[in-house]
Protein backbone atom coordinates (compact mmCIF):
# COMPACT_ATOMS: atom_id res chain seq x y z
CA UNK A 1 0.00 0.00 0.00
CA UNK A 2 1.41 3.38 -0.97
CA UNK A 3 1.20 6.52 1.18
CA UNK A 4 -1.60 7.67 -1.11
CA UNK A 5 -3.68 4.58 -0.30
CA UNK A 6 -6.69 4.33 2.02
CA UNK A 7 -4.54 4.38 5.17
CA UNK A 8 -3.32 7.89 4.39
CA UNK A 9 -6.74 9.40 5.13
CA UNK A 10 -7.44 7.37 8.25
CA UNK A 11 -7.10 8.84 11.73
CA UNK A 12 -4.00 7.61 13.56
CA UNK A 13 -4.22 4.15 15.11
CA UNK A 14 -4.32 4.39 18.88
CA UNK A 15 -1.81 1.86 20.19
CA UNK A 16 -1.24 1.42 23.91
CA UNK A 17 2.12 -0.03 24.94
CA UNK A 18 2.71 -2.05 28.11
CA UNK A 19 6.48 -2.57 28.35
CA UNK A 20 6.19 -4.83 31.40
CA UNK A 21 9.20 -6.34 33.13
CA UNK A 22 12.53 -7.99 32.38
CA UNK A 23 13.19 -8.03 28.64
CA UNK A 24 9.71 -6.59 28.02
CA UNK A 25 10.73 -2.93 27.68
CA UNK A 26 13.54 -3.83 25.27
CA UNK A 27 11.26 -5.98 23.11
CA UNK A 28 8.42 -3.46 23.10
CA UNK A 29 10.86 -0.64 22.31
CA UNK A 30 12.16 -2.51 19.27
CA UNK A 31 8.61 -3.34 18.15
CA UNK A 32 7.65 0.33 18.39
CA UNK A 33 10.54 1.26 16.13
CA UNK A 34 9.38 -1.28 13.55
CA UNK A 35 5.78 -0.04 13.70
CA UNK A 36 6.85 3.59 13.42
CA UNK A 37 8.96 2.74 10.39
CA UNK A 38 6.05 0.89 8.80
CA UNK A 39 3.77 3.85 9.50
CA UNK A 40 6.18 6.20 7.74
CA UNK A 41 6.62 3.87 4.78
CA UNK A 42 2.93 3.14 4.24
CA UNK A 43 1.42 6.47 5.13
CA UNK A 44 -0.54 5.84 8.30
CA UNK A 45 -0.21 7.33 11.75
CA UNK A 46 0.24 5.82 15.20
CA UNK A 47 -0.77 7.64 18.35
CA UNK A 48 1.17 5.99 21.19
CA UNK A 49 0.26 5.85 24.84
CA UNK A 50 1.82 3.78 27.62
CA UNK A 51 0.96 2.30 31.01
CA UNK A 52 2.93 0.34 33.56
CA UNK A 53 1.69 -3.12 34.53
CA UNK A 54 2.97 -6.37 35.98
CA UNK A 55 5.86 -6.10 38.41
CA UNK A 56 6.42 -2.51 37.33
CA UNK A 57 2.80 -1.78 38.20
CA UNK A 58 3.28 -3.26 41.67
CA UNK A 59 6.34 -1.09 42.21
CA UNK A 60 4.62 2.11 41.09
CA UNK A 61 0.97 1.64 42.08
CA UNK A 62 0.98 -1.30 44.50
CA UNK A 63 -1.13 -3.42 42.11
CA UNK A 64 -0.27 -5.25 38.86
CA UNK A 65 -2.76 -3.19 36.86
CA UNK A 66 -5.40 -0.60 37.78
CA UNK A 67 -9.04 -0.48 36.61
CA UNK A 68 -8.33 2.77 34.77
CA UNK A 69 -5.52 1.02 32.90
CA UNK A 70 -7.95 -1.65 31.73
CA UNK A 71 -10.27 1.14 30.55
CA UNK A 72 -7.38 2.73 28.64
CA UNK A 73 -6.68 -0.60 26.92
CA UNK A 74 -10.34 -0.95 26.05
CA UNK A 75 -10.27 2.45 24.35
CA UNK A 76 -7.22 1.67 22.20
CA UNK A 77 -7.20 0.13 18.72
CA UNK A 78 -4.46 -2.28 19.78
CA UNK A 79 -2.34 -3.15 22.81
CA UNK A 80 1.35 -4.01 22.51
CA UNK A 81 2.33 -6.07 25.54
CA UNK A 82 5.79 -7.11 26.65
CA UNK A 83 6.60 -9.69 29.33
CA UNK A 84 5.57 -9.50 32.98
CA UNK A 85 7.11 -10.99 36.08
CA UNK A 86 10.61 -11.88 37.20
CA UNK A 87 12.71 -12.98 40.18
CA UNK A 88 12.09 -9.72 42.02
CA UNK A 89 8.40 -10.53 42.42
CA UNK A 90 8.66 -14.34 42.54
CA UNK A 91 7.36 -14.86 46.05
CA UNK A 92 4.87 -17.75 46.33
CA UNK A 93 3.45 -16.18 49.50
CA UNK A 94 2.71 -12.83 47.84
CA UNK A 95 -0.95 -11.93 47.53
CA UNK A 96 -0.18 -9.55 44.65
CA UNK A 97 1.70 -10.98 41.67
CA UNK A 98 2.67 -9.56 38.23
CA UNK A 99 0.78 -12.27 36.33
CA UNK A 100 -2.49 -11.01 37.76
CA UNK A 101 -2.21 -8.19 35.22
CA UNK A 102 -2.55 -10.74 32.41
CA UNK A 103 -5.67 -12.29 33.89
CA UNK A 104 -7.20 -8.84 34.39
CA UNK A 105 -6.48 -7.91 30.76
CA UNK A 106 -7.89 -11.14 29.39
CA UNK A 107 -11.02 -11.06 31.50
CA UNK A 108 -11.55 -7.31 31.26
CA UNK A 109 -11.15 -7.16 27.48
CA UNK A 110 -12.89 -10.46 26.73
CA UNK A 111 -9.79 -11.97 25.11
CA UNK A 112 -11.02 -15.55 25.04
CA UNK A 113 -8.89 -16.87 22.17
CA UNK A 114 -5.11 -17.09 22.14
CA UNK A 115 -3.85 -17.93 18.63
CA UNK A 116 -0.32 -19.32 18.53
CA UNK A 117 0.96 -20.14 15.02
CA UNK A 118 4.06 -22.32 15.04
CA UNK A 119 6.48 -22.71 12.14
CA UNK A 120 10.12 -23.71 11.94
CA UNK A 121 12.63 -20.90 11.51
CA UNK A 122 15.22 -22.16 8.99
CA UNK A 123 18.11 -20.49 10.81
CA UNK A 124 17.22 -22.30 14.05
CA UNK A 125 16.37 -25.71 12.66
CA UNK A 126 19.84 -27.16 13.20
CA UNK A 127 19.90 -25.87 16.78
CA UNK A 128 16.66 -27.58 17.79
CA UNK A 129 16.90 -30.15 20.60
CA UNK A 130 15.05 -32.66 18.38
CA UNK A 131 16.30 -34.16 15.13
CA UNK A 132 16.01 -31.68 12.28
CA UNK A 133 14.07 -34.10 10.08
CA UNK A 134 11.27 -34.22 12.65
CA UNK A 135 10.61 -30.54 11.98
CA UNK A 136 10.04 -30.90 8.25
CA UNK A 137 6.63 -29.58 7.25
CA UNK A 138 5.73 -28.14 10.66
CA UNK A 139 3.05 -25.47 10.29
CA UNK A 140 0.42 -25.57 12.99
CA UNK A 141 -1.92 -23.25 14.82
CA UNK A 142 -2.55 -23.76 18.53
CA UNK A 143 -5.88 -22.26 19.63
CA UNK A 144 -5.90 -21.85 23.40
CA UNK A 145 -9.01 -20.92 25.35
CA UNK A 146 -7.92 -17.98 27.49
CA UNK A 147 -10.58 -16.81 29.94
CA UNK A 148 -11.82 -20.02 31.58
CA UNK A 149 -10.51 -23.08 33.35
CA UNK A 150 -8.16 -23.31 36.31
CA UNK A 151 -6.70 -19.82 35.92
CA UNK A 152 -10.09 -18.20 36.47
CA UNK A 153 -11.86 -20.79 38.64
CA UNK A 154 -12.98 -20.02 42.18
CA UNK A 155 -12.27 -21.04 44.86
CA UNK A 156 -8.52 -20.99 44.33
CA UNK A 157 -6.74 -20.83 47.65
CA UNK A 158 -4.52 -22.41 50.27
CA UNK A 159 -6.24 -23.60 53.42
CA UNK A 160 -5.04 -24.43 56.94
CA UNK A 161 -7.04 -26.84 59.09
CA UNK A 162 -7.48 -26.46 62.84
CA UNK A 163 -4.65 -28.91 63.39
CA UNK A 164 -2.31 -26.87 61.17
CA UNK A 165 -2.49 -29.22 58.19
CA UNK A 166 -2.25 -27.29 54.93
CA UNK A 167 -4.20 -28.01 51.77
CA UNK A 168 -4.92 -26.13 48.56
CA UNK A 169 -7.78 -26.09 46.10
CA UNK A 170 -8.12 -24.91 42.50
CA UNK A 171 -11.36 -25.04 40.55
CA UNK A 172 -11.67 -26.01 36.87
CA UNK A 173 -14.94 -24.63 35.45
CA UNK A 174 -16.10 -24.46 31.83
CA UNK A 175 -19.51 -23.59 30.46
CA UNK A 176 -20.90 -24.90 27.19
CA UNK A 177 -20.91 -21.36 25.78
CA UNK A 178 -17.21 -20.85 26.57
CA UNK A 179 -16.31 -24.10 24.85
CA UNK A 180 -18.52 -23.49 21.82
CA UNK A 181 -17.06 -20.10 20.93
CA UNK A 182 -13.43 -21.26 21.02
CA UNK A 183 -14.13 -24.55 19.25
CA UNK A 184 -16.11 -22.81 16.51
CA UNK A 185 -13.23 -20.41 15.93
CA UNK A 186 -10.84 -23.36 15.65
CA UNK A 187 -13.09 -25.05 13.07
CA UNK A 188 -13.22 -21.85 11.02
CA UNK A 189 -9.43 -21.59 11.07
CA UNK A 190 -9.03 -25.25 10.11
CA UNK A 191 -11.46 -24.84 7.20
CA UNK A 192 -9.17 -22.20 5.71
CA UNK A 193 -5.94 -24.15 6.31
CA UNK A 194 -5.35 -27.87 5.79
CA UNK A 195 -8.79 -28.87 7.09
CA UNK A 196 -7.49 -30.91 10.01
CA UNK A 197 -8.55 -30.16 13.58
CA UNK A 198 -7.22 -31.87 16.70
CA UNK A 199 -9.13 -31.28 19.93
CA UNK A 200 -6.99 -31.90 23.01
CA UNK A 201 -8.55 -32.90 26.33
CA UNK A 202 -8.32 -35.32 29.25
CA UNK A 203 -11.74 -36.87 28.76
CA UNK A 204 -10.75 -40.13 30.45
CA UNK A 205 -10.40 -38.25 33.76
CA UNK A 206 -12.00 -34.79 33.74
CA UNK A 207 -15.71 -33.94 33.53
CA UNK A 208 -14.89 -30.62 31.86
CA UNK A 209 -12.99 -32.49 29.16
CA UNK A 210 -15.92 -34.82 28.56
CA UNK A 211 -18.17 -31.79 28.05
CA UNK A 212 -15.49 -30.29 25.79
CA UNK A 213 -15.46 -33.43 23.63
CA UNK A 214 -19.27 -33.52 23.41
CA UNK A 215 -19.37 -29.92 22.19
CA UNK A 216 -16.68 -30.58 19.57
CA UNK A 217 -18.68 -33.53 18.24
CA UNK A 218 -21.85 -31.44 18.15
CA UNK A 219 -20.22 -28.66 16.12
CA UNK A 220 -18.32 -30.97 13.75
CA UNK A 221 -21.29 -31.64 11.37
CA UNK A 222 -21.37 -27.92 10.57
CA UNK A 223 -17.87 -28.29 9.09
CA UNK A 224 -18.02 -31.55 7.10
CA UNK A 225 -14.87 -30.65 5.17
CA UNK A 226 -12.77 -30.61 8.37
CA UNK A 227 -11.28 -33.85 9.66
CA UNK A 228 -11.63 -34.00 13.45
CA UNK A 229 -9.50 -35.98 15.87
CA UNK A 230 -9.60 -36.16 19.65
CA UNK A 231 -6.26 -36.46 21.45
CA UNK A 232 -5.55 -36.89 25.14
CA UNK A 233 -3.22 -34.17 26.35
CA UNK A 234 -0.46 -36.49 27.56
CA UNK A 235 -0.16 -38.33 24.24
CA UNK A 236 -0.45 -35.01 22.40
CA UNK A 237 2.55 -33.69 24.32
CA UNK A 238 4.57 -36.69 23.12
CA UNK A 239 3.40 -36.39 19.51
CA UNK A 240 4.21 -32.68 19.36
CA UNK A 241 7.83 -33.73 19.83
CA UNK A 242 7.90 -36.93 17.79
CA UNK A 243 5.48 -36.09 14.95
CA UNK A 244 4.72 -32.34 15.03
CA UNK A 245 3.92 -32.16 11.31
CA UNK A 246 0.84 -34.35 11.82
CA UNK A 247 -1.00 -31.39 13.37
CA UNK A 248 -2.68 -28.48 11.59
CA UNK A 249 -5.06 -26.71 13.99
CA UNK A 250 -5.00 -27.77 17.63
CA UNK A 251 -7.67 -26.49 20.03
CA UNK A 252 -7.62 -26.95 23.77
CA UNK A 253 -8.45 -25.46 27.14
CA UNK A 254 -6.47 -22.87 29.05
CA UNK A 255 -3.93 -24.87 31.06
CA UNK A 256 -3.29 -27.49 28.39
CA UNK A 257 -2.85 -24.78 25.75
CA UNK A 258 -0.39 -22.91 27.95
CA UNK A 259 1.81 -25.99 28.39
CA UNK A 260 1.60 -27.38 24.85
CA UNK A 261 2.34 -24.09 23.11
CA UNK A 262 5.33 -23.50 25.38
CA UNK A 263 6.55 -26.98 24.50
CA UNK A 264 6.53 -26.06 20.83
CA UNK A 265 8.32 -22.74 21.32
CA UNK A 266 11.06 -24.43 23.36
CA UNK A 267 11.94 -26.53 20.33
CA UNK A 268 13.37 -23.46 18.59
CA UNK A 269 10.30 -22.86 16.45
CA UNK A 270 8.97 -19.44 15.64
CA UNK A 271 5.90 -18.59 17.68
CA UNK A 272 3.76 -15.47 17.55
CA UNK A 273 0.85 -14.81 19.85
CA UNK A 274 -2.35 -12.97 19.16
CA UNK A 275 -5.31 -12.66 21.48
CA UNK A 276 -8.79 -12.06 20.10
CA UNK A 277 -12.19 -11.29 21.47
Amino acid sequence: MSPAGPEASRAPYRVLAIPGDGVGPEVVGAARQVLDQAAGSFGFGIEWSEIVAGGAGIDVHGVPIRPEDIDACRGADAVLLGAVGGPKWDDPNASVRPEQALFALRGGLGLYANLRPVTVHPALKAAAPVRAELLDGVDLMIVRELTGGLYFGRPSEERVADDGTRSAVDTLPYTEAEIRRIVRLAFELARNRSKRLTSVDKANVLATSRLWRKVVNEIAPEFPEVEVRHQLVDSCAMLLVRQPARFDVLVTENLFGDILSDERSEEHTSELQSQFR
